[in-house]
């Protein structure tokens, strides 16, 4: 009720304005109450702050409008003349012209001013309605981003540095990109509903380098937007790019160019390990539909173990730990 008030007596402070400075104090008071209420999380107040500010503008416009003109056209011009005042001089009140800095109305302001006094009263509304409702979005978006970050920490509590005590000659990693342009039909948020993301750089400052023997094979997961940024973390991890294979997920997806149902799991290697015993490689295409959010297959797994079924082996980023595998990453 109180801001309800607030806002009525400025509506009609406004229509009876009759002064420029009178105006000009009711838009200050405006920008103020705008960001009071943005710090105090008010959106209705917020909202009407903006408004009675977007009034108080086309207020100024139709005042710039009605203004007389000056003495010297020319000084009009460059000064902006915005209307006249009356100050005490030996005669009487001499009348004089009010510029528009004297006014504390800056070239911005007067643009906003005089384009908003265009409008139409029709036009004008809408675009007051459409002010309202831009407050409200962008409200609701910092309330879901707080909320969406309260969840990424709480699901972050699991975190732990990843050791490079024991070494291992098998590794595989399925990494939480933070997608700068999210994949079409999908968001950052989303993806981040789900686990914490990473930037390329903080994946490639992993010490992987250090946790692979010097002779070791690694099975990167990666999808088509982030190919590229995927073999710059397989050289910074020290190893080089050998072949890939290709997850056929069975369901389209959605996508920019192509519309994605594939993923991409790039083999890279170091040193001198061996590759799998001739004639047991699989085909370079498998196909099985997606499941949960993120999840692989576990004929990936059954492929690595037949593979080098001696070798100790690890699984960065794990969702689920499997036996006979170390784990390492927040839902391990």
């Amino acid at each position: 009720m109180t801001n309800l008030i607030r806002y009525d007596n400025a509506c009609r402070a406004l229509a009876e304005a009759k002064a420029v400075d009178e105006v000009k104090d009711i838009l200050d008071k405006a920008v103020a109450v705008k960001a009071y209420a943005r710090q105090a999380k008010n959106k209705d107040l917020e909202a009407d702050a903006v408004e009675i500010r977007m009034r108080a503008t086309r207020r100024l416009g139709e005042m710039m409008a009605q203004q007389p003109k000056a003495p010297n056209a020319g000084e009009q011009r460059k000064q902006g003349i915005l209307g006249n005042q009356y100050q005490p001089s030996d005669t009487g009140l001499e009348k004089t012209h009010i510029t528009l800095n004297e006014a504390g109305i800056d070239k911005n302001l007067a643009h906003q001013a005089r384009t908003l006094h265009t409008l139409s009263s029709e036009q004008f509304e809408n675009a007051v309605t459409r002010s309202r409702e831009a407050v409200q979005r962008v409200v609701k978006i910092e309330s879901d981003r707080n909320e969406r970050l309260a969840k990424i920490a709480e699901i972050a509590a699991g975190n732990s540095e990843l050791s490079v005590a024991k070494r291992y000659p098998i590794i595989y990693a399925d990494p939480p990109w933070r997608y700068e342009n999210p994949p079409i039909g999908a968001t950052s948020r989303a993806i981040e509903n789900h686990y914490p993301t990473m930037t390329l750089e903080e994946i490639c400052a992993l010490p992987v380098n250090e946790l692979a023997t010097d002779d070791a094979m690694l099975y990167l997961w990666a999808t088509a937007p982030k190919l590229a940024e995927c073999m710059k973390v397989i050289e910074s991890w020290g190893f080089e790019y050998r072949t890939d294979m290709v997850w056929d997920k069975e369901v389209i997806g959605m996508g920019y160019h192509a519309r994605n149902q594939h993923e991409t799991l790039l083999i890279a290697k170091r040193g001198s390990i061996p590759p799998p015993k001739a004639g047991t490689q699989p085909a370079s295409v498998y196909r099985e539909r997606r499941g949960e959010h993120s999840a692989k297959p576990t004929f990936y797994y059954e492929m690595i173990e037949a593979a080098y079924p001696g070798l100790p082996k690890i699984e960065l980023f794990c969702r689920s730990p499997r036996a006979g595998w170390e784990a390492w990453g927040n839902q391990a």
